[in-house]
């Protein structure tokens, strides 16, 4: 199982990016998905979450600005960015929780990480 993000660039404030993750391999079901960033020297903090049925969450700092969805049948997230402010500045990591059709574990995955840079 493996996370693919993509989608990161460079823009100027005020522009919009749209990052998607796709999850391949032995995939029995995904659970949550979500999407992390993290800035030079900053923990990695939540940025928005999807449950499977849907249902979503967002940091303070991005709420009216981004918007996750996904794509049940692509087993893919998404996260429209718009209004975006230099410090929306740092790498980007989707993560889902997702059981193995193999192995029939269960367990987080994170994606590559994309870098998303915004210039003022």
């Amino acid at each position: 199982v493996q996370l693919q993000a993509s989608g990161g660039g460079l823009v100027q404030a005020g522009g919009s990016l749209r990052l998607s993750c796709a999850a391949s391999g032995s995939i029995y079901n995904v659970n949550d998905m979500a999407w992390y960033r993290q800035a030079p020297g900053r923990p990695r903090e939540l940025v928005a979450t999807i449950s499977d049925r849907g249902s979503t969450n967002y940091a303070d700092s991005v709420k009216g600005r981004f918007t996750i969805s996904r794509d049940f049948a692509k087993n893919t997230v998404y996260l429209q960015m718009n209004s975006l402010k230099p410090e929306d500045t740092a790498v980007y990591y989707c993560n889902a929780e997702i059981r193995d059709h193999t192995t029939w574990n269960l367990r987080h995955y994170w994606g590559q990480g994309t870098l998303v840079t915004i210039s003022s």
